[in-house]
């Protein structure tokens, strides 16, 4: 049952992710709200980045920042980064069909270096670093969106772009 809640949720955060980059406009790919913000193309490639680190907390027993590249290139165009979201799904997808709740309850170690930043059985890693953080910069990546004025779609019900007048 566990699982099954488990797969449920990240099912639905992530097919709601795919539905807010399908509407990336390719013509403001370096557009940023602020100087302190990500481009609208990092903020894109975080997205996709965020679903190989939840493959990763299925993959061994702990994520090591420190051995990760600080920053990787931001993809380019709406294609890519659906196109990489995808083949990650799917990646992510069959871990979850194959796991199961002793692995789900497997303890799971994200560090930078000495530094241990959080310890929890993978399922609760798997909510909060994984789909809590894709829920928090999907937000973002709305809000870029409005500023845009590019309609947002509804995650929980109707966005202001598809309630009826």
């Amino acid at each position: 049952m566990i699982k099954q809640l488990i797969i449920g949720d990240a099912k639905q955060e992530l097919a709601a992710t795919r539905r807010i980059l399908e509407r990336l406009p390719e013509e403001h790919m370096n557009w940023k709200p602020h100087m302190k913000s990500m481009t609208l193309g990092g903020l894109s490639t975080h997205l996709v980045n965020l679903v190989n680190w939840q493959i990763a907390i299925f993959l061994s027993a702990e994520l090591d920042l420190s051995t990760l590249p600080d920053r990787r290139e931001a993809l380019e165009n709406r294609e890519d980064v659906l196109k990489e979201f995808d083949e990650n799904l799917v990646k992510l997808e069959e871990l979850l069909a194959d796991c199961d709740e002793k692995t789900l309850g497997e303890e799971w170690t994200l560090r930078h270096g000495d530094h241990v930043i959080l310890r929890q059985p993978r399922a609760i890693a798997l909510r909060t670093f994984g789909l809590s953080h894709m829920v928090h910069h999907r937000a973002q990546l709305g809000v870029y969106l409005r500023l845009l004025d590019i309609p947002v779609p509804g995650f929980y019900g109707p966005s202001a772009d598809e309630e009826s007048k």
